[in-house]
């Protein structure tokens, strides 16, 4: 998911997407290490909850998107010498840490997409950080969930 090269591929932008897509990588980013969560879960927490697909959208394509959002601060902060350095870095999507891997299907199965090597990358990412993971690319909810009830939160 995360690692699909994004070579061709473009998507526009618009300041509510844009909205939404750091709001998903922010709760992505508060999945605690060994836990998972759903699509769908993270679209309720971003008060969406009726858009788990774009969620799932935001994650596949997330090194575009983060490299588009940041490329605009980036812009914006050349443009306006009011912003300090520390506002524009504290905006910015960390590619690089981002932990796609700990979002799921509701059913608990990692999502199958195009390309089967980004499953089997994802399962592998689970299982060091201690989530058993089926070879049928399945895990337990129940085990393994972080279904906060708010985005504040990093309790169940």
């Amino acid at each position: 998911m995360g690692n699909m090269g994004d070579q061709g591929f473009t998507m526009k932008l618009t300041d509510e997407n844009k909205a939404f897509y750091y709001e998903v990588f922010r709760l992505v980013s508060l999945i605690p290490r060994g836990s998972v969560t759903s699509y769908g879960h993270i679209a309720y927490l971003a008060g969406r909850p009726q858009n788990s697909r774009l969620v799932g959208t935001a994650l596949k394509h997330f090194r575009y998107i983060a490299r588009r959002l940041n490329e605009e601060i980036d812009a914006s902060d050349q443009a306006s010498e009011q912003v300090s350095r520390a506002s524009s870095t504290s905006r910015k999507v960390d590619i690089d840490s981002l932990p796609w891997w700990r979002v799921v299907s509701s059913a608990g199965r990692i999502s199958p997409r195009g390309n089967s090597t980004a499953m089997v990358d994802q399962a592998m990412r689970l299982r060091a950080e201690g989530v058993q993971v089926s070879d049928k690319m399945s895990l337990d909810l129940e085990t393994n969930g972080w279904f906060p009830s708010d985005a504040e939160s990093d309790e169940e």
